[in-house]
């Protein structure tokens, strides 16, 4: 089969290909190309991030295919990243809302405009591959693909991916479902492959976010729950549900305080407790179900708010076919609106929204 591999430099695709062409099928990689040279460039290159200057990164994706003797073509896709990602970085920064400009970037730009520039240029292929850790399925008796957790679960990285659709999952192959990150990262250096001691993306950006929200400063209060001023800020996208160090509360305070509420149109940024933090319920707008069909009726999963959140028990009720209201059996810390609630029952992704 001719299979197209999103290359990104990194080890975890230049596995993918190797074990895809070692199966005997004709694979030719792709890179996107998404650095917007507008953009500042950063004092400290961060070499763990997928956003930043790309000379390195394309070297390196250069070195696999030729390490892998096959075809690779850089293709531009920044004009697309900078209207879909980047500018709904920054609206929703403004908002005071934190997005999670990866789940983007996969479902509309890897996934779509990728393979698509891709055919645009005359490439032919029956598969799109990544090296994400996350497998898929089909399941006959609802005759829908499912996307199902890695393996690897500390790896598991089904969390960015569950806003592809069916046509989308019906389109592509993760072939390091099955593996370990050790498992992989011993088959880069057993076969000698140039990026097997590369360091894992760890941000989507290597630069400050300043870099890209590149907003005027805009002062407002910082109060308690109560309403009292407590202190003054510059701009609520410097703050996120959460945060703890660097408030500039005059005068210190007789315990801990974190972020527990952004408001954009007061522009007001509260402070509480710890114990403020811990919510039992959430909404969700713009909800995909990817693997299941849309329920009309509410239905028991468990609930992962961020990628480093333990899925949590909880209802998932319908709200209208684009919205639902999450109700745990037990409170959540942090929950931040912008991020995603991404719905699963065992091992398949049920679907997800966006947490409002």
């Amino acid at each position: 089969m001719k299979i197209l591999v999103g290359l990104s430099g990194g080890v975890d695709s230049a596995v993918a290909a190797y074990l895809l062409k070692k199966q005997g099928h004709e694979v030719t990689g792709a890179m996107m190309s998404i650095w917007d040279d507008s953009l500042p460039k950063p004092k400290i290159k961060n070499a763990d991030s997928c956003l930043g200057p790309e000379n390195e990164d394309i070297e390196t994706a250069r070195k696999i295919s030729d390490f892998l003797k096959i075809p690779l073509h850089i293709i531009d896709c920044q004009k697309e990243y900078k209207k879909v990602v980047l500018e709904n970085f920054k609206n929703e920064y403004k908002e005071g809302r934190t997005p999670n400009p990866c789940i983007l970037c996969n479902a509309y730009i890897k996934f779509g405009i990728l393979p698509a520039a891709a055919k645009r240029i005359g490439l032919s292929f029956g598969k799109f591959a990544t090296g994400h850790y996350a497998s898929i399925g089909f399941d006959d008796s609802i005759n829908m693909y499912q996307l199902h957790k890695a393996a690897d679960i500390n790896k598991d990285q089904t969390y960015f991916l569950y806003r592809l659709t069916q046509k989308t999952l019906s389109e592509t192959i993760f072939p390091l479902g099955a593996y370990t990150k050790e498992q992989v990262r011993n088959i880069a250096k057993e076969t000698g492959i140039p990026s097997a001691e590369k360091p894992d993306s760890q941000d989507f950006y290597c630069g400050d976010y300043n870099n890209i929200l590149q907003f005027s400063a805009n002062p407002g209060n910082i109060v308690d729950k109560n309403g009292k001023i407590l202190g003054k800020h510059n701009g609520i996208w410097n703050y996120t549900v959460g945060k703890r160090k660097g408030l500039g509360l005059a005068g210190g305070t007789k315990y801990p305080l974190y972020v527990i509420n952004i408001s954009a149109k007061q522009n007001i940024v509260t402070v509480g407790t710890k114990g403020n933090l811990y919510s039992l319920s959430l909404t969700v707008k713009k909800v995909l179900w990817n693997s299941i069909s849309a329920p009309k009726e509410p239905i028991e999963a468990t609930v992962k708010i961020r990628q480093q959140h333990k899925p949590a028990k909880a209802l998932i009720i319908p709200q209208g076919t684009f919205s639902a209201k999450i109700e745990f059996t037990q409170p959540q810390m942090s929950v931040t609106a912008g991020q995603s609630a991404v719905f699963y029952k065992n091992n398949i992704v049920l679907g997800g929204g966006v947490i409002r």
